[in-house]
Parts: structure tokens; C-alpha cells; sequence
């Protein structure tokens, strides 16, 4: 029997991801000692109270039935906790959807509110997982390159009228993974004055929204004036509560897309684990202590690595959020070359800046996700590749 894919399965090649985890897989066999910088899979664990109440939880019969969905208590936590740190008043019955991840509900996302060649505004470079959406909805991507002279912010006013006019969606990440750019309310009070002339609505992807280095809370879309009639924010709990494995999320913001969300959704699945759910709020419930002590961290590492690479000669900026460093390769080389090669001669492992998008070429993601001490020593072996001819 032949098994043949579908037409559509052509544009999902296998991708550099998948690469470098088969090379660095041989690399390990062959028995090198790798610095992994790669992937933003956090490296520190979940607060004790986290783990505490998901065993808890766990153990009770009771938690192995389907939750349909967000579970009361969490969807009350989401509430809770947008009013305390930024202010946001939410529905949890009408303004807050649970996720299995923030990937899933980005990827489904699309489906929702586009129909087969409407337009999606997003950013170049870009995770990856947008324009996944985008395909598999049928829509067309408009690029907005995130430059350095803009502070790597999108230029709102520079989009064309004629693509306005077709655009369904717009997609920002702020701060953004793989380029850790900040937000300010100057910059959203733009995106809601063009989504409101060209009835386009706004996705903001918050996943890094606690990894701020300035201020005292974190900088939410829905806390400008007007967000709340034009757009939704996704946040997951993966990054800044470090329960990746856990694959929970939630979709808040406009109750008419929430609405829209949660009928695709009840078709899609049956919810998160209980037990997860009742985890990721009490995590909500305590994000300032928890966050508090990860920023101190993550603020330390970027420090670290950042003085590391300016003293072998890289040119770096030294973000003020994130859980990256977008690096420029220093002689100016293809990156994707570059990034093998620093396998091969540093043992330091890092994402060639063109997987994000075609403005990406000649940069390096590199992932704070290692102690500042491993920090230093794979910035001191990179010195290598400044030399290399």
C-alpha cells in the first residue's frame, strides 16, 4: 500500500530543530561535551507549592474525569491574576479560555478568524509556530521586519494600504522570542488605531511577559485603553512558572473572540488535566514571589553572557526582557553554516537566526537557560569562532 501525504503536508518540511537535535544527538555518542543554548526550555523547576498540589491533586480519584475545558478555579485565577499585576478587569466566565499550551492555541488560532487567502500581519523574524497557523488556515503572511533601528519594534505605519484592507489578523510577541524587543504604550496605542480603522483583530503573544528587567509588573496589551474591543493576549504558564511539560495555557481579552475560540475548542478537545489546571492557578496566585526570583536570576545570566560576548569581540544588545539574546554573527556568516560549525569547535549550541524568518540571517538565538557560571564558560569558547578563517 502506498501512503501518500497531503498536498499541504509540503509545507511542513522537517526543520532546523529537528537538525540540530539529530547532530547534537551524535555529537553526545561521539562523546562531546555540549553547552545546550538552543531550545527556551526552562532549566530551573517548578516552585515547591507547584509541585506540591499537583501530587496532591493527583492522588485523588476524582481528578481523572474529562474538565471540558478551563475549570472554574483556573479561569478565576487568570481573572485574579491580570487585575493584580496589570490592571485588567476580565469575565473569567466570557474573557478567559484555557489551552492545552500556548503552540495550540496559536496554531488553531488562525482557523478561527481567517478564511483561505486572507491576509496575517506578523513580524520578521517570528516563532515559528505562527505561521504554522497561518498555513494551516489557507491565509497569506504580510511580513513587518523587526529592525535594530527601531528598536526592533514592527513599523505599523508602514503597512500598506492594500494589505490592510485584506488583513484579518495581526500577530505581535512582545517581549518576543527569538528578538526580546519591550513593548511600550506608545507602540500599542498605534496597533489599536490601525486595528480599529481596518477592523483587523490583534493576537499579543504575552509567553515572556514575566521576564521583565525594568519597572515592577509586567506590561500587558489588554491594560491599554481599547485592547479589550480590538484583541486577545495568549500567555502560557511553560516559561515563567517553568511547567513546559504541563502544556497549559490560556487565551484572554475580547469576549466576542473568546467566544469564537471556545466553540472551535470544543471540538478540538476535552480540556487540561484537573490537576494540572488547579497547579497552574496556584501558581497565578503566587506569580509575584515566584516571578520575582526568576527575574533576579535571568537578569544575572544576561549580565553574564552579555559582558562574555562583548569581551571576545561579538556585537550584542543587552535586552530589557526575555529569555534571549539575539546575537549578530560577528564576520557576518551564513548562520545556518555558522551554527554547525560552532558545534563543531566551541560545543555551544544555538538557533541560526534565519529559522525565525528571512531578516534573521547573520544573527544567533542563544537561550538563557543554563547557570550564569555555564553562562561564562560557553561565552569563553566561542572565542573560537571570532578567529575562525
Amino acid at each position: 500500500m502506498m501512503i501518500e501525504p497531503s498536498v499541504k503536508m509540503a509545507s511542513f518540511q522537517p526543520s532546523i530543530f529537528s537538525d540540530l537535535k539529530q547532530y547534537t544527538d551524535l555529537k553526545r555518542h561521539e562523546g562531546m561535551k555540549l553547552i545546550d543554548l538552543s531550545l527556551g526550555s526552562p532549566d530551573l523547576p517548578p516552585d515547591e507549592r507547584i509541585r506540591n498540589v499537583l501530587v496532591e491533586e493527583s492522588a485523588k480519584i476524582s481528578s481523572y474525569g474529562y474538565t471540558l475545558g478551563g475549570t472554574k478555579r483556573f479561569n478565576q485565577a487568570v481573572s485574579h491574576y491580570y487585575a493584580r499585576r496589570s490592571g485588567v478587569k476580565l469575565n473569567p466566565e466570557t474573557d478567559v479560555l484555557q489551552t492545552m499550551g500556548s503552540q495550540e492555541g496559536l496554531i488553531h488560532l488562525p482557523i478561527a478568524f481567517c478564511n483561505p487567502g486572507d491576509v496575517v500581519i506578523m513580524t520578521n523574524p517570528a516563532y515559528v509556530a505562527y505561521e504554522a497557523g497561518i498555513t494551516l488556515a489557507g491565509a497569506v503572511p504580510f511580513y513587518m521586519p523587526l529592525l535594530e533601528e527601531n528598536g526592533y519594534l514592527p513599523d505599523i505605519e508602514a503597512i500598506p494600504d492594500e494589505v490592510a484592507k485584506k488583513a484579518k489578523l495581526m500577530i505581535l510577541n512582545l517581549p518576543g522570542n527569538p528578538v526580546p524587543a519591550m513593548p511600550n504604550a506608545a507602540f500599542f496605542d498605534k496597533v489599536i488605531s490601525f486595528a480599529r480603522r481596518y477592523n483587523v483583530a490583534v493576537l499579543h503573544d504575552a509567553a515572556y511577559s514575566e521576564f521583565y528587567f525594568t519597572g515592577t509588573a509586567p506590561f500587558s496589551f489588554l491594560s491599554i485603553p481599547g485592547a479589550l474591543d480590538v484583541g486577545i493576549e495568549i500567555n502560557s504558564l511553560s516559561k515563567s512558572f517553568s511547567l513546559a511539560g504541563a502544556r497549559i495555557a490560556y487565551i484572554a481579552g475580547n469576549s466576542n473572540m473568546i467566544a469564537v475560540l471556545k466553540q472551535l475548542k470544543s471540538n478540538l478537545d476535552y480540556g487540561v488535566f484537573a490537576p494540572v489546571q488547579e497547579a497552574a492557578a496556584v501558581a497565578l496566585d503566587h506569580a509575584e514571589e515566584i516571578t520575582d526570583r526568576l527575574r533576579s536570576e535571568f537578569v544575572h545570566r544576561r549580565d553574564v553572557l552579555v559582558k562574555g560576548l562583548h569581551d571576545i569581540g561579538w556585537t550584542v544588545s543587552k535586552p530589557e526582557g526575555g529569555m534571549f539574546l539575539w546575537a549578530k554573527i560577528p564576520d557576518g556568516a551564513d548562520d545556518r553554516a555558522f551554527v554547525f560549525e560552532a558545534i563543531d569547535r566551541s560545543g555551544i549550541v544555538m538557533i541560526p537566526g534565519s529559522a525565525f524568518g528571512t531578516s534573521g540571517a547573520g544573527y544567533v538565538r542563544i537561550a538563557l537557560v543554563q547557570p550564569a557560571d555555564v553562562l561564562e564558560k560557553a561565552a569563553g569558547r566561542l572565542k573560537i569562532m571570532v578567529t575562525r578563517k
